[in-house]
């Protein structure tokens, strides 16, 4: 329950950062997408300091013997570039590329409460990609 209450507190800080940034509106992540004279890059500086905390994390990490909530670090194992790899990031660009969301804003606009058909066509189908991915992929 615990491990539960720190994902779900540490999934709203992650949205109040992406609203108080307005990384949730889709059109400022097209126009920094879009390379042409309405170009924003403020979107670079919100990836720089994800970018920054998350190097200080992988610094820090190999130096602890386990995370602080939790036994193990469920860290990757698997560092190939591999064809589904490849593909994987291709569809999530162009997803994004498209709608403007990535999975994150989509979860947080639908907390906005107002115009959700978007942001809920996006939600709908990102969880569609994610059982397909697991119908085809992930057979035991």
């Amino acid at each position: 329950m615990k491990l539960i209450l720190i994902a779900l507190l540490s999934g709203i800080i992650f949205g109040v950062g992406l609203d108080l940034s307005e990384m949730t509106d889709p059109q400022k992540v097209i126009s920094f997408l879009t390379l042409d004279s309405h170009w924003d890059p403020s979107l670079a500086f919100v990836m720089a300091g994800g970018l920054c905390v998350a190097a200080l994390a992988f610094y820090f990490i190999p130096k602890r013997t386990k995370p602080f909530f939790d036994d193990v670090f469920h860290l990757p194992t698997n560092i190939t570039l591999d064809k589904p790899l490849i593909l994987g990031a291709i569809l999530f660009g162009l997803g994004w590329g498209i709608t403007g969301y990535c999975p994150g804003p989509a979860v947080a606009n639908l907390s906005h409460g107002f115009n959700l058909s978007e942001p809920l066509i996006v939600f709908v189908s990102i969880v569609a990609g994610l059982l397909l991915h697991k119908v085809f992929f992930e057979r035991d």
